[in-house]
């Protein structure tokens, strides 16, 4: 029998869109962010509230839904947070937001490096292998009182928490999605990947706006040596970190690199042994070549070889040396991608050249050897052919310029106007023989690792060095959907607080996703295994719960029914319901 439907009187009653903080809520509950905090900031007798349920509350509207912390209020009321933080929507101000922020960074490296500690043993992270990966975060508008900081490391002892000034917002080089001068800072981030269950950002720092990877690296690992106390680990990084110097610090602390080198470090090393490596094919292989493979879908199958020579490295500075190997890898699909994107340069440096030549034949404006040579630097750019090109601004002699004149008398064509500004001829060549010798080295890379051949095969390092992929997700998810762009925020020191903050929800952010993935059946479908933070959180999106206003001093609040998916997602996550959590919380309504 179908239920008798009708109207009834209307209720004081508010929906309140409780959505992602269902699963926010406990995690941050799980990693005990609030207490960790609370420990390392002294409390203020004065305060209504600790420093840990502010920071916690803010960081709860950055993963809900970034705003800016003027509006956190806003959010709070529409979502049902001040209820679930027991912070009240009038107590929401920025100038309590803007103190914890203060307090905060006086202990941030302390509070970031107690929480991954925390992290790492209540959920199992094995912290015996870590990869780094840095990037920038991009600002706009004036930070007049940004300045350069003296770093983590110097002459003058260590530096950290509230003797460590906040990263300098300030231009830095210009990237594929950041123009030059852009105002940025970097931030560098650790983390722990696993295969299946994805990356998990542990701890992190920020350098300078124009200070580079060597920095990063050198300052994140005296960190985390500081404050996280880690014996026998594997660092693994990019081309931007390797130095020789980089590979006897963590030697000297007991750890191993693996870390990709620049090709020119290391290319007359292969040319030396070229002729004698022995190649064997690597075992990993792209997720898409993975695909070709089982759909045989026609399309080119690539794949890795890889090569290894031991090498003594030797550092000018210290005099010191060092045992390593280096891996050679060649990819099929590089050398493809190099060689098309040169062809392509080439033709497009050509036409630009020709174009200048045509410009200064004529007499043009702009043609003098200053002028040029701003118009050669945007033509080559960081395009790698141009080192194929050679030019030349030439002064016409007496003849020359008379020869033209000439030229242009009988050619029966419109002599040019500007024929006595001709000054200069412009010439340029193509080094094909250089162009080819380098062609040679298409497709090929290096790494270089300290660990130790019976411990970790070649195709293993390999393997292993390949999962920095993982990290750049974390650094997209840090700069796109927790949207980290304090631009509301005019204080060096609350921008970098914001910064550390955002690490924590980063961790936050991929637990739920590496939980719910470590709780997943093995014969569940693969689809289910791969199951993504950011569709743990959309499945709450609309989640709501009842506010009733009894009275002006007494309001009841009720969950609604969860979805079956929800309530999966809830069980999978071992967390409470939203009713439980509510009934936990909150004293049961008065009798009449």
């Amino acid at each position: 029998m179908d239920a008798f439907t009708c109207h009834g009187e209307s209720q004081d009653v508010q929906g309140r869109n409780l959505g992602k903080l269902a699963v926010i809520a406990p995690m941050l509950e799980r990693i005990k962010l609030k207490e960790i905090i609370n420990q390392h900031i002294p409390a203020d007798e004065q305060a209504e509230f600790d420093h840990g349920s502010i920071l916690s509350l803010m960081l709860s509207a950055r993963l809900y839904s970034p705003v800016a912390m003027s509006n956190i209020g806003e959010w709070a009321e529409k979502s049902g947070a001040d209820i679930f933080s027991g912070i009240p929507i009038d107590k929401m101000n920025d100038d309590r937001f803007g103190r914890s922020l203060d307090a905060f960074f006086d202990q941030r490296h302390s509070i970031l490096g107690a929480v991954a500690l925390h992290v790492a043993e209540e959920f199992k992270v094995p912290l015996s292998e870590l990869h780094y990966d840095p990037t920038h975060v991009l600002f706009e508008g004036a930070y007049n009182t940004a300045a350069k900081r003296d770093g983590v490391v110097g002459e003058d002892g260590f530096r950290t928490n509230a003797t460590l000034e906040p990263a300098h917002i300030t231009k830095g080089r210009g990237t594929d999605d950041a123009p030059q001068g852009a105002l940025m800072i970097h931030v560098g981030l650790l983390s722990a990947v696993d295969e299946k269950l994805g990356p998990l950002p542990l701890f992190g720092h920020t350098i300078d706006g124009n200070q580079n990877g060597h920095t990063g690296i050198h300052e994140q690992t005296a960190l985390i040596h500081e404050f996280m106390k880690l014996s026998h680990t594997t660092l693994i990084s990019d081309r931007g970190t390797f130095s020789i110097g980089h590979m006897l610090r963590m030697h000297d602390v007991g750890h191993r690199i693996i870390c990709a080198a620049p090709w020119g470090d290391l290319s007359s090393l292969f040319n030396t042994h070229r002729e004698t490596l022995q190649w064997n094919q690597a075992s990993f292989l792209s997720i898409e070549q993975h695909r070709r493979r089982d759909k045989s879908s026609g399309l080119p199958q690539e794949h890795y070889a890889l090569a290894a020579v031991d090498h003594v490295f030797h550092d000018k500075t210290s005099g010191r040396s060092i045992d390593a190997r280096v891996i050679f890898v060649f990819s099929t699909a590089d050398r493809k991608v190099i060689r098309v994107q040169r062809v392509k340069q080439i033709g497009a440096i050509k036409a630009e050249l020709l174009q200048i030549a045509a410009s200064v034949s004529i007499g043009r404006r702009g043609t003098d050897r200053a002028a040029i040579s701003k118009r050669i630097a945007r033509v080559f750019g960081s395009k790698d052919a141009a080192k194929f090109f050679q030019w030349d601004l030439k002064l016409l002699s007496l003849e020359e310029k008379t020869a033209m004149v000439a030229e242009q008398a009988t050619s029966g064509t419109k002599p040019s106007r500007n024929i006595d500004k001709v000054t200069h001829r412009f010439e340029w060549s193509l080094d094909e023989a250089m162009m080819l010798a380098s062609a040679e080295d298409d497709g090929y890379s290096a790494m270089v690792t300290t660990v130790p051949e019976p411990e970790k095969s070649v195709d293993e390092i390999f393997s292993r060095y390949r999962l920095q992929n993982y990290v750049e997700h974390a650094n997209h998810q840090l700069k796109g959907p927790l949207a980290i762009r304090p631009l509301f925020l005019h204080s060096p020191k609350r921008v970098e607080s914001l910064v550390f903050l955002m690490m924590m929800g980063l961790t936050t952010y991929f637990l739920l996703q590496r939980t719910y993935r470590q709780n997943t059946p093995d014969d569940a479908p693969q689809v289910e295994k791969k199951t993504t933070a950011e569709k743990i959180l959309r499945t709450f999106e609309t989640y709501t719960i009842l506010v009733y206003e009894h009275s002006p001093f007494l309001r009841e609040v009720c969950a609604t029914r969860l979805t079956s998916r929800q309530r999966d997602i809830l069980n999978r996550l071992n967390f409470p319901t939203p009713s439980q959590t509510l009934r936990q919380r909150l004293p049961p309504l008065p009798d009449g």
